[in-house]
């Protein structure tokens, strides 16, 4: 009862909160930050220092109120956004931050669970998201927790219609939670490829660590800032 009652105060009582990147509000609750305000910010960094040219459309998978999406697309890394989410009160944060922003022309966002319930018609440039990171702890946790990975090998497998030719998919992960070996079987199997990593260790480590991890269809070009040797 007590775990219920904490999850209906973070829901329902607990006021909006606003989060300013590069001109835009972006509107959430503290119960729908899965980290895109602290280490999701890293993506700004990393894909500049790749020397990134500014992206047509982007997607923003598992977004919740879209802080990694809104950043980019505010830091004038992409043109227009592309943002999902199963959780309902997440697409309604997006929604907020859309309206409040005037962006109507310039981002959508769907009620997905997964990739179910995009619409066909959609094509991105760049998929960028910080997903669940474990496997095997937090149980429970819609932020944290993918059983046997499932949310991933679901995505991995639906994703590749909606890539542009030389579409890179590039997802945050933590070491405490995978290795890059983690994904390989399920992205391969999927007909996708890895073509970079980023900070990423060997082997699990105790602690918290995100790395990057950049995913393209096989045989797709690589654009030359995300080839591996950067």
């Amino acid at each position: 009862m007590t775990r219920l009652w904490k999850q209906l105060r973070q829901r329902y009582l607990r006021p909006w909160r606003q989060v300013t990147y590069a001109g835009i509000r972006v509107h959430y609750k503290d119960h729908l930050d899965g980290g895109g305000t602290s280490f999701g910010q890293d993506f700004i960094p990393f894909l500049q220092s790749r020397r990134i040219p500014q992206q047509a459309r982007v997607f923003e998978w598992c977004a919740g109120p879209g802080f990694i999406g809104f950043s980019l697309l505010g830091h004038g890394l992409c043109d227009t956004l592309c943002l999902a989410d199963i959780n309902g009160q997440a697409v309604e944060a997006c929604r907020r931050t859309i309206r409040d922003n005037g962006l109507g022309d310039r981002a959508a966002v769907y009620h997905c669970d997964n990739l179910i319930g995009m619409p066909q018609t959609e094509r991105w440039d760049l998929v960028v998201s910080n997903p669940p990171h474990f496997v095997d702890d937090f149980v429970g946790e819609l932020k944290e927790h993918d059983a046997e990975w499932r949310a991933h090998r679901a995505f991995f497998a639906a994703v590749g219609p909606f890539l542009k030719s030389g579409g890179v998919i590039v997802l945050q992960e933590n070491t405490r939670g995978s290795t890059v070996e983690s994904f390989r079987e399920m992205v391969e199997r999927s007909g996708l490829s890895i073509v970079f990593s980023h900070g990423d260790a060997p082997e699990r480590t105790l602690d918290n660590r995100f790395y990057f991890i950049g995913i393209m269809r096989r045989g797709d070009p690589v654009p030359p800032w995300a080839a591996a040797s950067h």
